[in-house]
């Protein structure tokens, strides 16, 4: 076995300055889901929602995982990271809901971020041996199919060049399962890839942390509704965080060695959840939501947020720490109940929030 698969892949600085600039551009993303109409978010808003999210957390998979196999903390790495930098400003400044005025700067800061990507991959290979060479050079030629279609969309108007830009993009994001025969032969270090997705999860909940200070702002004078359900959403969000990094840090076998294709894909699950549990705490305080909208809204976020770490942590777990059918059945009975109560009775939005608080206390006792 090579030495590179047990070593422990340190976090860089640079990697860390990276993260920051992607702070910018998923508040961007979470503030689309504000967009009240009628009592409810529009599907508009909520599809933009996503096709705005995809693409930062696909860009920025990207170099995180080109780092985790074949990054090192040289000259020629960084300088390659830094002229990333400039195309992820320049993406993230044209992220609107209205997407036809900046399309042509978001387009150039997204392909430029994965065609950097891909040469990157191209001019590792040629140094890398056995399966490791054939993983650089699947990777670094097979993404330009993606990249290429979705350069296409320049040449189109209206909707349909937003087919054919996501069409490029899906076709980018599958790439890596299509290939999995080669990636398995040249797996992540786990440790490093669990500490990448952990410091991106710390941003979305960094989100939430700033809906609490909206809440508060939004008062005109603090009244002791707006405390309590700032103070209950507070406790929310060490319960989620207990549970999440606990798991991270003490239940997950980190000595595993795949394609990391679990972590990677599910975790797109937990952070659409994250923002969308972040916007629920504004639009709950705030009102504006019709009652059963707003039910649906957050206990789904809630309940999505629980099979993705359920699915992503599972694999990882040490056997004889993985949650059983007993614990399955515990916690959805639990969400259906608050849900089933919450129908029937009109409940303040400071004891909704407690519900989820409640629930994520229980969820992390369970797998902590």
């Amino acid at each position: 076995m090579n030495e590179h698969l047990f070593a422990e892949k340190k976090v860089t600085w640079l990697e860390l300055f990276y993260d920051l600039l992607f702070v910018a551009a998923v508040s961007k993303a979470s503030h689309v889901l504000l967009h009240v109409e009628s009592g409810s978010i529009p599907i508009e808003y909520l599809s933009k929602f996503i096709l705005i999210f995809v693409p930062i957390w696909w860009a920025w998979v990207g170099q995180s995982l080109f780092v985790n196999r074949f990054g090192q903390d040289i000259l020629s790495h960084r300088v390659f990271l830094i002229v990333q930098l400039f195309f992820v400003l320049i993406m993230t400044a044209s992220l609107s809901v209205n997407f036809d005025q900046y399309y042509v700067p978001f387009l150039i800061g997204y392909v430029g971020l994965r065609a950097m990507t891909a040469i990157q991959y191209l001019s590792v290979h040629k140094k890398e041996e056995d399966h490791r060479k054939i993983t650089a050079r699947y990777l670094g030629s097979r993404f330009w199919i993606g990249l290429v279609i979705s350069s296409l969309s320049i040449f189109f108007d209206s909707w349909i060049r937003y087919v054919v830009l996501y069409a490029g993009i899906i076709v980018d994001i599958l790439l890596p399962l299509i290939g999995r025969q080669y990636l398995v032969k040249s797996p992540i270090n786990t440790h490093h890839l669990l500490e990448r997705f952990s410091l991106f999860t710390l941003i979305l909940l960094g989100e939430s942390v700033i809906s609490i200070l909206a809440v508060l702002q939004q008062s005109s004078y603090w009244t002791w509704q707006s405390i309590l359900f700032a103070s209950i959403t507070f406790l929310l969000i060490i319960a989620i965080w207990w549970q999440y990094f606990d798991n991270v840090e003490k239940k997950v076998n980190k000595s595993i060695e795949t394609a990391g294709q679990t972590i990677i894909y599910g975790h797109l699950f937990i952070y659409l959840s994250l923002c969308m549990l972040a916007a629920s705490i504004q639009l709950l305080f705030l009102e504006q939501l019709n009652y059963t909208f707003m039910l649906s809204f957050i206990f789904g976020s809630v309940l999505l947020y629980f099979f993705s770490t359920s699915l992503v942590f599972h694999k990882y777990r040490h056997i004889h720490q993985r949650l059983g059918k007993f614990h399955l059945v515990l916690l959805l009975g639990l969400l259906g109940a608050f849900f089933t109560v919450d129908l029937f009775f009109l409940v303040p939005n400071y004891l909704i929030i407690g519900e989820m608080m409640l629930f994520f206390i229980v969820y992390a006792k369970l797998t902590t």
